[in-house]
């Protein structure tokens, strides 16, 4: 069982990702693909006029601020990107199907009630936000869709318990699905080689890490990747075996991941 999840980054070979997904599924592998949708939901939010807002934890964690409007805008543009990846998949001939998190519960999350953000150097506790941490996965539906012979396509939302959609991190709610399907390998392909001793300079890449040498990698991501290396440690921490941060825009994104291509981290 491999388990893909697909960044909402800019310049991810959205074409060739699938092609590599049909060509595995076609060989045998079982497969469960989530994807994100961060640049697809800035650019509708701009076009609706509600400008996308970014909040910084105290730990130092960049999310984005998910009031009621920007969450129904989350999930109309991570909606499109399902549609889309879906369409291309059924074309090259994969049964896919496209859900969301908050369908028949597969994701469920704790609601964030307060969370405590530094802006423009101030301390803040935000409390409206539509965002949370999952908490468990529905395994079996997704073990009956593979049973069916269908692939899942996953929308990051999930359901809180009070039946509120919740927008999550894509990195992390893949995390939580291979953990929880005892997926072998968790593939996060993103708009970088991997992980970076210096980045943007893609010529540092790392291309090994051991989970004992995860704390000086998230020390070392930037930016998203830090949420990335998170979802790492709470795979590996789960079950998977083998977490891998590959170059989405490659042409074989996926395969060249399998050979070796990225950055590893292993237990």
């Amino acid at each position: 069982m491999i388990v893909v999840k697909m960044g909402g980054a800019q310049g991810v070979n959205l074409a060739a990702v699938c092609q590599d997904v049909a060509a595995l599924i076609h060989q045998g592998q079982e497969l469960i693909f989530v994807h994100g949708g961060s640049n697809e939901t800035n650019e509708l939010s701009e076009k609706l006029g509600h400008t996308p807002r970014f909040i910084t934890t105290l730990s130092g964690f960049t999310s984005r601020y998910t009031d009621r409007q920007t969450l129904e805008i989350f999930a109309m543009a991570t909606a499109r990107i399902n549609l889309i990846l879906v369409e291309q998949l059924q074309k090259a001939g994969v049964n896919a199907v496209g859900l969301s998190g908050a369908d028949g519960r597969l994701l469920s999350a704790k609601r964030n009630e307060a969370i405590r953000v530094v802006e423009n150097g101030r301390r803040m506790v935000i409390r409206d936000d539509y965002t949370g941490k999952i908490e468990t996965v529905n395994a079996g539906l997704l073990r009956s869709l593979l049973s069916a012979g269908l692939t899942p396509v996953i929308q990051p939302l999930a359901i809180s318990e009070a039946g509120d959609a919740l927008n999550v991190d894509a990195d992390r709610a893949a995390a939580m699905v291979a953990g929880a399907v005892g997926a072998e390998q968790l593939i996060l392909l993103t708009n970088v080689p991997g992980l970076l001793r210096s980045f943007p300079d893609e010529s540092t890449l790392i291309p090994h890490i051991t989970r004992a040498e995860i704390d000086s990698a998230l020390s070392l991501a930037e930016g998203r990747m830090k949420k990335k290396v998170l979802g790492a440690v709470e795979a590996l921490d789960l079950g998977v075996r083998k977490v891998i941060f590959a170059d989405g825009r490659a042409a074989s994104p996926l395969l060249g991941a399998l050979a070796g291509q990225g950055t590893t981290i292993e237990r």
